[in-house]
């Protein structure tokens, strides 16, 4: 997407293959509503896409009563601080992905790139960086320099402007909390769709990092998110989509949205053996306490 572009146009598409991908019925409503804090908005999907408009609406009427919008390039981040600075519902997060970072390091583009997430971040409605951190599945060895290198620099934005950080982690566990500790976690640090272990939710729960839950929590071959989720403290406990991808059971592999975080909630709800209203109550005060008030 270019700059003289259309904001509100879809920075991409994700392949549709031959999944089904006819968007879920709605789930029932939740009473005390809560927040996606993590959604990729400006993917179309679906057989009949959804405007931003149309998933704002739709989440709003199960009770989901905001979206934390995620960027992963300079494109994707421009969109997210236009939808976060044209909607009451929506905030922002700007980044480099760290399988972006190489790509930019190759093109000698990764400090204009951070530049730009540099400037992004100082909008009142870009309430963090994300999402940033370390990828060894995707990269490999020719790329790690710039994955370390961007990371450390996104680390830095986020002390910068104050802000939340939320991190990438994928098959590097062990040396994203060794970064985080050597060189300084911000204040609030969030790992998107945690996909780690008790040990490491326990080492999270110990640095006072903040772990949100994606809907692979009700996979069935994801029961090490579940008892992660058992061990971490409530008051660190987030819920997010990563729409359109990682859509829960029973519509696992179809479009996701915030309408469907109701799902997860329920899911994890259960497994926590808490009261919804109770939970629910949680999961939004901690997003309010991470990223502040979208009414601001």
């Amino acid at each position: 997407m270019s700059q003289s572009a259309d904001p509100s146009q879809y920075v991409r598409t994700r392949e549709k293959g031959g999944r089904d991908v006819t968007y879920p019925d709605p789930p029932q409503p939740l009473t005390v509503p809560v927040y996606d804090n993590h959604a990729h908005l400006e993917i179309e999907d679906g057989e009949e896409p959804l405007s931003l408009h149309e998933q704002l609406d739709r989440a709003a009427a199960v009770g989901v009563a905001g979206v934390v919008q995620a960027g992963g390039d300079i494109d994707s981040s421009r969109w997210s601080a236009w939808a976060a600075a044209s909607h009451p519902r929506v905030l922002a997060a700007v980044a480099i992905h760290p399988n972006e970072a190489p790509a930019y390091a190759v093109a000698g583009r990764l400090d204009e790139a951070i530049a730009v997430i540099d400037a992004l971040a100082a909008q009142p409605r870009v309430r963090a960086i994300g999402e940033t951190g370390l990828d060894f599945f995707r990269t490999g060895e020719d790329g790690l320099a710039a994955q370390y290198e961007s990371f450390e620099a996104h680390i830095a934005l986020t002390k910068k402007h104050g802000v939340a950080m939320q991190i990438h982690d994928r098959d590097a566990h062990d040396a994203v909390l060794e970064t985080l500790q050597r060189v300084g976690a911000p204040e609030r640090t969030v790992f998107h769709c945690f996909s780690g272990d008790v040990a490491m939710a326990e080492v999270a729960a110990e640095r006072g990092y903040y772990l949100s839950f994606a809907g692979n929590v009700t996979f069935k071959n994801a029961q090490n998110l579940r008892d992660a989720l058992k061990v971490t403290p409530r008051e660190r406990i987030l819920v997010e989509t990563d729409a359109p991808f990682l859509t829960p059971t029973p519509h696992r592999g179809r479009p996701n949205a915030p309408y469907l975080i109701p799902v997860t909630v329920r899911f994890l709800a259960v497994q926590l053996e808490v009261e919804l209203d109770e939970l629910c109550a949680q999961l939004a005060a901690n997003t309010l306490e991470v990223y502040g008030s979208f009414e601001d």
